[in-house]
């Protein structure tokens, strides 16, 4: 039973201005595994004076300074990758090999990324008599989701620590304990006091305190929509700045080649990673209607393939995260089976033997319309829907018909023909033949959000411009 009652601020952990606390659920076992304080808006006032002073200092930090923590930070990290993983696992139902692999993977990956970018990055620029400087925007504050706790922790924190910011990450209430153990990590690293700040809570009690704060330069979020409009509205009182990666429901075009078959078995396997709880999951497959049968044949067996079960065994997939996520996807799947959509795979209800536990059935439904519930609405969950297309001009048409645009996926032999319909997809981070790189800018298009994470261009929003004119003599 883990017990985190205290929060880190200003180089320490400190007691709640009030104790409140909260049961922390493991998904597979729907049994307590923790507990966690809850904070409120005297805990982040507590915390923003602290950034804040920190602030006046860090910012001024030359770049091999912060370069030395960061690589400080990997180092620890590193010592500290086992921790981690068993923590994702408990938390939030991650199978051993995703904890270990990629989850903890991903965040050492951007870790080593923002190295990289700090070394090379330009803060200042002259252009003639006038230069042009790149400044911390100054106190921000980060908040985080469960899905993906290290990933989201790492595209926000490390940025923010490289371009001179200070910070207050408020992690999901519901997979909080790599966030403690992350600030642990930062602590044996030597961050400086109040640079790096941690309050557990829940949105009411922590986030809106933080997104109407006025001493917060920038708030940016990760989460669904409603959650960043809400989060928008509330910060627009004090002008800060706002970035936010929110929901999706990205198109993932097979196209009619020689690989077709490998591809959608691909797909529906990608599909099912992390139990499907990924904002930029390919949930809606394109195929060509002269192939759906074939698409519907494979993707059947593809899914029969995947593994449920106790993550800390050897499966593919493990529970969704909560009892509410749980709840909420088997309603989508029944809807889709209302709607009219051909039940593939999977279906409602847990999978045979597993009787305890927010266990979901690999789920495939095919000939789905693109004005079906399922094909419009982000289910979060195991759950992937087959298209049907009659061209490729169509098929941009309809992967383009979401008001969605956080990612997209082209799989095709033809590489030419792959790249000319990513480039028509409307969303911020397109695919090609599952192309993969820290260094690629992640964000979306209308309501996926704004602003981008990862490698160079997770720095910009973290950064004002500055122009000083007449810096020195005008050229001859």
């Amino acid at each position: 039973m883990r017990e985190q009652l205290k929060f880190y601020i200003d180089g320490k952990w400190t007691d709640p201005a009030e104790m409140k606390t909260l049961d922390v659920e493991n998904p597979a076992t729907e049994t307590v595994c923790g507990k966690i304080a809850l904070g409120s808006a005297a805990d982040v006032d507590v915390a923003v004076k602290a950034a804040r002073k920190a602030f006046a200092s860090w910012s001024q930090t030359s770049t091999a300074d912060r370069v030395g923590i960061l690589q400080n930070i990997l180092a620890e990290y590193q010592k500290r990758a086992g921790d981690l993983a068993a923590a994702l696992t408990e938390e939030m139902g991650a199978p051993s090999s995703l904890a270990n692999g990629f989850q903890v993977g991903l965040g050492e990956g951007h870790l080593s990324t923002a190295i990289d970018v700090l070394q090379k990055f330009r803060f200042e620029e002259q252009r003639g008599a006038t230069l042009i400087v790149k400044e911390p925007i100054g106190v921000c504050a980060l908040i985080t989701p469960w899905n993906w706790p290290l990933n989201q922790i790492a595209v926000k924190v490390f940025p923010a620590l490289a371009t001179g910011c200070t910070m207050i990450l408020k992690p999901s209430e519901i997979a909080p304990f790599t966030a403690q153990i992350f600030a642990e990590i930062l602590h044996a690293a030597g961050v400086p006091a109040g640079v790096f700040n941690l309050i557990q809570g829940d949105g009411p009690g922590v986030g809106e305190a933080l997104s109407g704060h006025p001493d917060i330069d920038m708030i940016t979020f990760t989460g669904s929509t409603r959650a960043g409009v809400e989060i928008a509205r509330n910060a627009a009182h004090s002008v800060k700045r706002v970035t936010q990666e929110l929901g999706g429901k990205s198109p993932n075009i097979i196209l009619d080649d020689e690989a077709f078959a490998t591809h959608v078995a691909g797909s529906v396997a990608g599909m099912m990673a992390n139990s499907g709880q990924t904002c930029s999951a390919g949930s809606r497959m394109l195929v060509p209607n002269a192939r759906m049968q074939e698409a519907m044949d494979i993707a059947r067996e593809a899914a029969s393939q995947v593994t449920v079960g106790d993550p800390n065994t050897d499966v593919a997939m493990g529970p969704v995260s909560s009892k509410v996520q749980f709840e909420k996807i088997q309603g989508l799947i029944q809807k889709g089976i209302d709607e009219g959509a051909t039940l593939v795979a999977g279906g409602t209800g847990r999978p045979q033997d597993l009787e305890v536990g927010y266990y979901v059935k690999p789920t495939v439904f095919a000939n789905v319309t693109n004005d079906m519930t399922i094909a419009r609405e982000e289910i979060f969950g195991p759950v992937l829907c087959i298209l049907g297309y009659d061209s490729v001009e169509q098929a941009i048409e309809i992967a383009n018909d979401t008001e969605y645009g956080l990612a997209g996926y082209v799989a095709g032999a033809d590489l030419d023909k792959a790249r000319a319909v990513a480039r028509q997809i409307r969303a911020g981070w397109v695919s090609v033949n599952d192309g993969f790189d820290f260094n690629c800018p992640f964000g979306g298009y209308k309501k996926s959000g704004n602003g981008r994470e990862w490698g160079e261009f997770g720095f910009h929003d973290f950064l004002e411009i500055k122009g000083i004119l007449g810096y020195s003599p005008e050229p001859t």
